[in-house]
């Protein structure tokens, strides 16, 4: 066990962006990130799943949102989550989280911190963030190093779980990489937006690299109006 002093240098606001996990969760779209949860965990009922990966096969399809959402759900059930922004070409959880993003996974993958240093709370109990870092030349060649590796395996010893949010798989490596080092892979789809070429290119990707796909979530798909005619209170 790593003991660490959780870094201050952040001011939180009042509700996250997009995070409506935590700003409505009697709504419908919470519910479904609760289901998406229970899918997760009853996707791998022999294994013990402490590492996620969650990608896109094209940009704007709403995996960092959707990953941010998703450690919230886990963190509300009681679990000890660490959100670890793997997308060090365009990385966003800092923003959601309105966190600093001086130090983060390129700081500890490159040696000048230590990821005790880098892990930042939120204000959700039970859920951490590790920011990008500064952008790296080479992010692919980080992710694919022993120091990734090695980061992975004090990670799994200290978290119940850790999500990564990774770049989109079609236009660079880095999610194929991740993929491959993940215990399970959950992929995002934007109804609206994904061509069913980029989609069966993306699994393709994912099955080259031996990834686990766990399940693909269908973003910003309607509900029928009779689909949630009551809720818990």
């Amino acid at each position: 066990m790593f003991h660490y002093k959780k870094n201050k240098k952040k001011r939180f606001l009042k509700l996250e962006r997009n995070l409506i996990t935590m700003s409505d969760t009697k709504s419908v779209v919470s519910e479904q990130f609760r289901t998406i949860r229970t899918n997760i965990t009853f996707s791998a009922p022999d294994q013990e799943l402490k590492t996620i990966l969650v990608t896109s096969s094209i940009p704007g399809e709403g995996k960092s949102t959707n990953a941010a959402n998703i450690g919230v759900v886990f963190a509300q059930e009681g679990k000890k989550v660490l959100i670890v922004d793997a997308d060090m070409r365009r990385p966003t959880l800092h923003h959601t989280f309105r966190l600093l993003n001086i130090d983060g996974l390129s700081s500890v993958l490159i040696k000048q911190q230590t990821i005790q240093n880098v892990i930042q709370e939120t204000s959700i109990a039970g859920l951490d963030i590790v920011t990008s870092g500064p952008l790296p030349p080479n992010p692919s060649e980080l992710l694919a190093s022993k120091a990734m590796d090695t980061l992975l395996k004090v990670l799994r010893q200290e978290y119940d779980l850790v999500i990564f949010d990774s770049p989109p798989l079609l236009p660079v490596t880095d999610a194929r990489i991740l993929s491959n080092k993940c215990d399970g892979t959950v992929l995002i789809v934007d109804r609206n937006a994904t061509k069913k070429a980029d989609i069966l290119k993306a699994k393709a990707s994912l099955h080259a690299s031996q990834a686990k796909i766990m399940g693909v979530v269908l973003n910003n798909s309607t509900l029928p109006r009779n689909q949630y005619n009551y809720q818990y209170r």
